[in-house]
């Protein structure tokens, strides 16, 4: 079984062909700048790369163009779009209408667009995938969508909950929802691979960092609380975002600055973060590079974050009432082993001790890099959210 994964942005269209039999890649490859010109990246697994210029008025050209490439030519994969079983969709946000992932259909797709309001960058870009893919592929190829947020429906009320006017809850849906849910989903579950354990009764905190970063706690296997919000601008300081921090300071900026909303949004969600404290990058290796070389900014950039995650597992240890495992994932989690180690410094009130030598010796690996005597275990599990997407997708068609 061959399924094709999809995670589409408003001018972008990210595929990777999946054989299920053995979870390897066959192809991958990224549409870009549509509605604006074209371009299209291709890669198969031999090395291959195609790049090309190409006309992607919409999403539907660029499904047209992966198609061609998947299936013609010297390198194609595939003989036919029939060795094609299903394809999953990558979809941001749920709302509260999705805790696990669903077939489509036009409920489902009507669904989506109704709560676009919550993710208007990301849902009906989603939307014009899913229905572009109806018409290159056919309604007969099955489509299964899979939610950034569904991962955190199990939060509690006392979780997800503002203490704003509950009639805001209830006009607006204003509540926390939590991102990166699939990353966080797949983390956990190779974790009790890795371990063996039986997830019921084991305390987690997965910290998927890199441009975006979100942390979560995982209890029995469910997330019980997690760092973003209401949108992916809550919680941890990112590449451009702020991350949490006072209201007033919005509200502020605002009146001094005489700033309108659209324009205070650009500055918390593009501004901000590593690039705005730096005033240099918002790429946390240049941090590392210009810290090195004496840039207090950058520095001060790079204790924020990690003092952040820091603080972070503390509180979702209390929360859970203790700790049995710390797992780093996501492109800085998974790479920068002086990030671990710094994070991991001085919890050893929780029980963390890691071994600095596998801590750097296991960079860019999965690994458990946690000392023989640490009660609290921790690793690197480098995450993959298609994969995951192409698993539920073949779990629901063959139901």
């Amino acid at each position: 079984m061959k399924i094709l994964v999809i995670n589409a942005g408003s001018s972008s269209l990210k595929y990777q062909l999946i054989d299920m039999t053995t979870e390897n890649v066959i192809a991958k490859g990224n549409c870009e700048r549509i509605g604006i010109g074209g371009f299209i990246t291709h890669r198969i697994t031999d090395g291959v790369t195609i790049e090309e210029e190409a006309n992607f008025p919409t999403h539907t050209e660029a499904f047209k163009k992966l198609v061609e490439l998947l299936t013609t030519g010297e390198n194609k994969v595939v003989n036919d779009l029939s060795e094609i079983s299903a394809i999953g969709h990558r979809v941001v946000q749920g709302g509260k209408y999705f805790s696990s992932s669903v077939l489509v259909t036009e409920d489902v797709i009507k669904t989506i667009e109704k709560i676009s309001d919550l993710a208007p960058l990301h849902n009906p870009a989603h939307v014009l995938a899913i229905r572009a893919c109806q018409e290159v592929f056919g309604k007969e190829t099955p489509e299964v969508v899979v939610f950034d947020t569904a991962f955190h429906q199990t939060m509690p009320p006392k979780a997800y909950m503002y203490a704003l006017p509950y009639e805001y809850y209830e006009k607006y849906q204003i509540r926390k929802y939590g991102f990166h849910g699939t990353s966080h989903r797949f983390v956990t579950g190779r974790l009790a691979e890795l371990t063996g354990w039986d997830m019921s009764g084991k305390k987690i905190v997965t910290c998927h960092l890199g441009n975006g970063s979100s942390v979560a706690a995982v209890k029995n296997g469910k997330c019980i609380d997690t760092s973003m919000g209401f949108t992916p601008l809550d919680g941890l300081q990112m590449g451009t975002r702020s991350g949490a921090i006072d209201p007033s300071v919005v509200l502020y900026l605002m009146k001094h600055e005489g700033l309108t909303p659209d324009e205070m949004n650009t500055l918390l969600n593009k501004e901000s973060g590593f690039l705005g404290v730096s005033g240099k990058t918002s790429d946390s290796r240049d941090l590392v590079a210009a810290a090195s070389q004496g840039d207090d900014r950058c520095q001060i950039a790079i204790d924020i974050f990690r003092y952040q995650i820091k603080k972070y597992i503390g509180s979702y240890a209390a929360a859970m009432g203790g700790l049995d495992a710390v797992v780093f994932t996501g492109g800085i989690g998974e790479n920068s082993f002086d990030l671990r180690r710094e994070v991991c410094e001085n919890l050893e009130f929780l029980g963390i001790h890691i071994n600095q030598v596998l801590n750097e010796d296991l960079n860019h690996k999965e690994g458990r890099i946690s000392a023989d005597d640490s009660k609290v275990q921790v690793w690197i599990v480098p995450t993959n959210e298609e994969l995951l997407i192409a698993r539920d997708t073949k779990n629901i068609i063959s139901k």
